[in-house]
């Protein structure tokens, strides 16, 4: 049994998960896979769904988690998207404000060119940064599974995982990615303490994209991010994409800082009652 229902009328269907994440404490429902031939056609499917919702917050476009597909591209410079980047759908901002959502988390993606000086993070005591063997993907995953769930548990709309659905979105993924983008760090006792995944554009080979990144310690993942600057430009990119950056995220404020602009925005969008 799928963990959604489909809600179609003319010219509009989605996807209703009964069970979303929480939202300040509150279980919502999620709606995904939207699409819309027009912004009328959207409003009026998206109020059906908020009917059904009973007066529960609703989160959209959110196929069911943050694990899976959320958020709609607002704002762009028009080039193409990137490997793993979140759908424009068509009138879905326009349609959700017409049925009374509004946006509740704002995002970015930013585009450095590798040429740009770049200060040297300061060490992390004890930590060593390598890049994945490409070996051993599924112990790899496991690791990183339980460091992701620490990473991510305080994060607003974070809704647990299973190791067994974690394991089936990102084990088909890895084969897309180039090992010597992937990076690891690590404490004195080989534990795994900062991720980052990261491949190059395919869309535009010379671009690479710093898709997540994650660390335990303060400064890991600076130092992850300057490891990858550095094997992209070693590989001939001549610049990068840091993706998906929460608005109020450091990430964003630092990438400013090494010269990238921002190319795409995003939002996630909320409907509750007052």
């Amino acid at each position: 049994m799928s963990d959604f229902d489909e809600m179609r009328a003319p010219g509009a269907s989605l996807r209703f998960y009964e069970h979303g994440p929480a939202w300040d404490g509150a279980a919502a429902v999620a709606l995904g896979a939207l699409t819309f031939a027009d912004p009328e056609a959207g409003a009026a499917l998206l109020r059906d769904a908020l009917a059904r919702a009973g007066g529960r917050p609703v989160l959209a476009p959110m196929d069911g988690d943050t694990w899976h597909a959320y958020r709609t591209v607002v704002k762009s410079d028009g080039s193409p998207p990137f490997l793993m980047e979140p759908a424009a759908h068509p009138h879905a901002a326009e349609a959700l404000a017409l049925a009374g959502f509004e946006p509740v988390a704002h995002y970015a993606s930013t585009r450095m060119a590798l040429d740009n000086p770049q200060a040297e993070p300061a060490p992390v005591a004890g930590i060593t940064v390598a890049p994945w063997d490409g070996k051993d993907a599924q112990p790899l995953l496991e690791q990183v599974f339980a460091l992701a769930g620490g990473s991510f548990a305080d994060k607003q709309f974070f809704k647990p995982i299973t190791r067994e659905g974690f394991l089936g979105l990102y084990l088909p993924l890895l084969p897309l990615l180039d090992p010597r983008l992937v990076f690891l760090a690590r404490d004195e006792r080989g534990a795994i303490v900062g991720f980052l995944l990261g491949f190059r554009d395919p869309a535009v080979p010379s671009r690479a994209v710093l898709k997540t990144y994650a660390g335990t310690r303060r400064g890991v993942g600076h130092l992850l991010a300057h490891h990858f600057h550095a094997a992209a430009r070693g590989l001939g990119c001549t610049d990068v994409v840091h993706a998906l950056m929460h608005s109020d995220n450091v990430s964003l404020v630092r990438s400013g800082q090494h010269g990238a602009e921002v190319f795409r925005r995003y939002a996630l969008f909320g409907h509750r009652l007052a």
